[in-house]
């Protein structure tokens, strides 16, 4: 019922939104692996259960003899001590580990773990510029030895991606995670060691530092922390030098000794030029092994794809931390949207006590009892328009006009309409032209200073009328909405749509109600006053939720629109998801465009602003962004599900869910409504809510481009009378 343009559907932004989710999960997993969230493992320390492979007793330096095919050993050349630095890079201690070989003239070799070094970029390029020699640690520090080929391959490719990308340079020098002698290889970690060397690595071991000590030769290993920074300052600076440099005699170390405790910048100096004079040089393995610089220079294709490399796990990781930060946000926001809600509701809840007492005692102003007029709009409603008439005229308010506007139907709406014989009933006949113009049809047809606007499928409670103009008695009220229930609830589909009406629509008219800024009077149900519509000319065909819109230019008129919960209409719902979707769609859709029509209430003052500021940016909040933004936070909970841990996950569920059957409870019991639906409500968070937020995606999606949607009819059956007549029996 429209005369908007029809276009199709776009169907490119659900294309869109999958590979936004495809994007989203490889961001977490890749930040995950990376974090060891993913598929982490234990040190083989629990493994190594048979004796060492000899083969790796043979050197502290191997790899695979191109000639032989077996292990070709290497050892440090003497007087020559290769200071080795596990880990890393990290801005806590490396850039003091720097400094202090920096001050000593000493070179390291530094074996990076891929991670660290995308995270780190600025501080492989320091280590490279300053002299230092790079070693692969592999991507995640994760033990070779209890992970398969494929992956094992993949975590030293990773590495030399993450090198490529920083500092421009590859490097055969590896170090295995959790492995320093020759006493660590055993089982699958020798197995992993030769592997890499058949891939063409040069494997580090390490000697033992007594040893080292005592010869003067060989490669001391250290794990990155500020330990080992202060454990390599106390090694340069002090007299150890001395006594492993073996042609250095007794006297120069007394003078050496006697400089650095009358001039500790000279005693320095001396220890300098002792590690350059003497035959102990601290020194890079490369160097040591007489094979001068091991890294090397890439060529450009594979800088860029590094490059790449580092921005994907730089970016995944920010997604990540932001979508934690985000989950806390909104956490904190719909925490306080929860306190705010109900604090306010409770100001209704005593403002209706309070109201009604006055009512049971003196009340400050008589009933209003003014002549009504109902207008009817219809198109294809025989299954219930003479239930929705029927209702009218059983009403206390026995002073009513009712206007039925048969919008161009096809079916039999306006013979059924036309055969109920009472003076009260008129029937109007008129083109298709949308549900806006029929309500405009049945406006030039009221007799009467208010009116009532309602669906063709709504049936009334006998005093919904009487009720629901009862607020107009104060002359700055312009509008009234009324308690809107499901008439079919009785499958799934219905109890989710009962509840939702119950929890979300009626808690947050109440709530609008006491801000004093209302953005929507129901279609099902409303009363109006005849001045206000008229004043904002009349109902509007811009959008597609004209009652959103004319709700909101009477709001920013001047005009008061209020709640009144004892005035309850029985309304049939979407009872298939197709019908749901088409139906949420258009709301959804039409009240991003009342939003955008009235965007200007945002600067106004006086009423307009309250609209603005608090109904807009509540419905922006609530219902446009946070819905937006839940498909990836369901990808992120399930992310977290699966790889951080069931335990928390769970429990922020059940947290969750405690405050949904909370708020439940109480919006039922505020309603007078019975608890049993609530047995769905578990069920309606995984997939009831999951199907509006899809609706939200393709509205905004839809707004963004530019289409205009058709009127979306839903096909009725009558069933909204059901459970009026029933409730009616169980009160006779």
């Amino acid at each position: 019922m429209t005369r908007h343009a029809v276009r199709r559907d776009p169907r490119a932004h659900w294309v869109l939104l999958t590979l936004t989710l495809a994007v989203v999960a490889t961001a977490l997993l890749f930040s995950g692996y990376g974090r060891h969230e993913i598929a982490p493992t234990a040190a083989p320390a629990t493994r190594c259960q048979g004796a060492p492979d000899p083969g790796f007793d043979s050197g502290t330096v191997l790899r695979q003899s191109p000639k032989t095919g077996g292990i070709a050993p290497g050892r440090m050349a003497s007087g020559n001590v290769a200071l080795t630095y596990d880990g890393g890079p990290d801005p806590a201690w490396t850039p003091r580990l720097l400094d202090v070989l920096k001050e000593h003239d000493a070179k390291a070799t530094f074996f990076l773990t891929g991670t660290e070094a995308a995270a780190h970029s600025d501080l492989v390029r320091r280590i490279r510029d300053e002299g230092h020699e790079i070693g692969s640690h592999t991507y995640t520090d994760v033990d070779l030895g209890a992970v398969s080929v494929p992956r094992a391959r993949l975590e030293l490719a990773l590495t030399q991606n993450i090198l490529a990308g920083t500092a421009g340079i590859g490097t055969p020098l590896l170090r295995l995670p959790h492995t320093s002698g020759p006493a660590s290889f055993c089982g699958e970690t020798a197995r992993a060691a030769r592997q890499a060397m058949i891939d063409g690595y040069v494997l580090v071991t390490a000697d033992d530092p007594a040893a080292v000590a005592a010869d003067g030769t060989g490669i001391r290993q250290f794990t990155g922390s500020t330990a080992a920074v202060a454990e390599t300052e106390r090694l340069l600076t002090s007299d150890l030098t001395s006594d492993l440099t073996s042609d250095l005699t007794a006297d120069r170390a007394a003078d050496r000794a006697a400089d650095r405790a009358a001039d500790p910048a000279s005693g320095r100096a001396s220890d300098r030029a002792a590690g350059r004079t003497g035959k102990v040089t601290y020194t890079t393995v490369g160097a040591g092994l007489g094979l001068g610089p091991t890294g090397y220079a890439v060529s450009a294709a594979a800088e860029w794809k590094g490059a790449a490399v580092v921005r994907a796990q730089q970016a995944s990781r920010a997604f990540a931390d932001a979508m934690t930060w985000f989950l806390l946000a909104a956490g904190v926001i719909t925490a306080a949207r929860l306190v705010l809600l109900f604090t306010v509701v409770r100001v209704h809840v005593k403002r209706v006590r309070a109201r009604r007492s006055r009512r049971r005692g003196a009340p400050r102003r008589p009933p209003l009892t003014d002549p009504v007029s109902v207008i009817v709009p219809a198109y294809n409603e025989e299954a219930g328009i003479e239930a929705t008439i029927r209702s009218l005229l059983a009403s206390t308010h026995q002073a009513v006009q009712i206007i039925v506007v048969d919008d161009g139907s096809t079916d039999r709406t306006f013979e059924i309409a036309d055969a109920i014989e009472d003076r009260r009933v008129m029937v109007v006949r008129q083109p298709n032209s949308g549900k806006a113009a029929a309500l405009n049809t049945g406006l030039a047809w009221a007799h009467f200073d208010i009116v009532v606007m309602i669906d063709g499928d709504t049936v009334f409670e006998p005093d919904a009328v009487f009720n629901l103009i009862q607020p107009l008695v104060g002359p700055r009220v312009g509008a009234v909405s009324g308690n809107t229930k499901v008439g079919n609830r009785q499958g799934i589909l219905g109890r989710w749509q009962h509840l939702e009406y119950v929890i979300g629509f009626n808690l947050d008219r109440r709530m609008f109600d006491v801000l004093e800024c209302m953005p929507t009077v129901p279609g099902a149900i409303g009363a109006f006053r005849r001045e206000a519509v008229v004043g904002v000319g009349g109902v509007s065909e811009d959008t597609l939720a004209e009652d959103t819109d004319l709700t909101m230019a009477i709001g920013r008129a001047g005009w008061r629109v209020v709640y009144e919960e004892s005035a309850v209409a029985w309304t049939e719902a979407p009872s298939t998801v197709r019908q749901l979707w088409k139906q949420r769609y258009r709301w959804c859709y039409g009240t991003l465009q009342a939003m955008w029509k009235h965007r200007g209430a945002l600067l106004e003052r006086g009423a307009g602003g309250k609209l603005g500021r608090r109904g807009l940016t509540y419905l922006l909040l609530f219902q446009t962004v946070l819905p937006l933004l839940a498909p990836l936070v369901d990808v992120f909970a399930l992310y977290g599900l699966l790889f951080q841990g069931a335990d928390r996950a769970a429990a922020v569920w059940l947290a969750f869910t405690a405050v949904q059957v909370f708020s439940a409870l109480y919006a039922l019991r505020l309603d007078r409504e019975r608890f049993e639906p609530l047995w769905t409500l578990p069920l309606q968070i995984f997939v009831y809510r999951q199907l509006m937020y899809l609706v939200v995606v393709q509205s905004v999606v839809t707004a963004l481009l530019g289409n205009r949607l058709r009127w979306q009819r839903m096909q009725r059956t009558g069933s909204a009378t059901d459970t009026l007549e029933d409730r009616r029996a169980v009160n006779a």
